[in-house]
């Protein structure tokens, strides 16, 4: 854009967005509708669930629970951001959405987003100090230093976001206002803009985003690498360790691969689908995934789910 259409106050802010999702034609927009539907009533049950569990069962009050109770709160949180506007876009004709209700929503989304990367680097740490450094792992790992641990990954988060949607609040639009996705987020709300500190923005999410996605990550994977390294040396009970770290990391390269490759992935017209497809895997699809992945597969969960029917029953 010229100096001079810029000095002209050619550039405004819009009152709303048009969002295009997936498909239009009403029998893909029914099955769409459908499955994001069950998707979410299955995070919500299996979330809530695991939160329920961990707060009933005493034998559930350690670190490692703690932790997936914080995790499946903030699955619900992190889902319900996105999923009840896509459902509601799903028979809409008009699926827009106002300027202030997407700055709210790339705020929500990108401090979930944020807590929960820290939060499962917090998990894979504790896992190694339960497994590289038992008979230390009760100090190490305190009820003092849970809360620490929970609240910075709560205050990064909220932190990084709110830099985040403060910038993308003053950014300016000039042409076309429809967003090719299926919630606002970010990089293709700069996609749209012709604002001269776009680029600023970007650097900016690039610089918090990596900070916090990619040092968690970094963590994550140092942990599991530790485990590894341990459990080979000591050889018992390698293949249930290792199938417990599998599970772990399925999830964490999951959320962190789908994420890292949908920010740096180009948003040309050739992967504008992908992008949509890679927003559901780290948006939608793992929030779901993380009950079964990280604790229903637990016997101890699956023990206490027994404890929770045959009390409900027996009642």
């Amino acid at each position: 854009m010229s100096s001079e259409s810029l000095q002209g106050g050619n550039l405004s802010s819009p009152t709303s967005f048009l969002l295009l999702g997936f498909s239009s034609t009403y029998n893909a927009q029914v099955a769409l509708c459908l499955g994001f539907l069950l998707i979410y009533l299955v995070t919500l049950l299996g979330n809530l669930l695991i939160m329920n569990l961990v707060w009933l069962d005493a034998h559930l009050h350690s670190p490692m629970y703690y932790f997936l109770g914080h995790l499946s709160f903030l699955d619900i949180c992190y889902s319900s951001v996105t999923l009840p506007k896509i459902l509601k876009d799903s028979f809409s004709s008009q699926k827009t959405i106002s300027f202030a209700g997407c700055i709210t929503q790339i705020y929500f989304f990108l401090s979930f987003g944020g807590s929960e990367c820290v939060l499962l680097a917090a998990m894979a740490y504790d896992r190694y100090l339960a497994i590289c450094h038992p008979l230390h792992y009760a100090v190490l790992m305190s009820k003092k230093i849970c809360h620490c641990l929970v609240a910075v990954s709560w205050l990064s988060g909220s932190f990084s976001s709110l830099i985040q949607a403060f910038l993308a609040a003053h950014l300016h639009f000039c042409g076309s206002k429809v967003i090719n996705h299926l919630f606002c987020e970010i990089p293709f709300l700069l996609n749209v803009s012709c604002s001269p500190n776009a680029r600023f923005n970007k650097a900016v999410l690039y610089a918090l985003a990596g900070t916090i996605a990619m040092g968690s990550f970094l963590l994550t994977l140092v942990s599991y690498v530790h485990i590894l390294w341990a459990v080979l040396q000591k050889g018992a009970g390698r293949q249930k360790a290792f199938a417990t770290c599998a599970s772990h990391l399925t999830v964490v390269f999951l959320f962190f691969g789908a994420g890292a490759i949908a920010y740096l992935l180009p948003h040309s017209s050739t992967s504008k689908e992908m992008g949509k497809v890679l927003a559901l895997l780290y948006a939608i699809i793992t929030p779901m995934l993380n009950p079964i992945i990280y604790s229903l597969r637990n016997n101890e969960v699956q023990g206490a789910i027994r404890k929770a029917l045959h009390r409900a029953l027996s009642q």
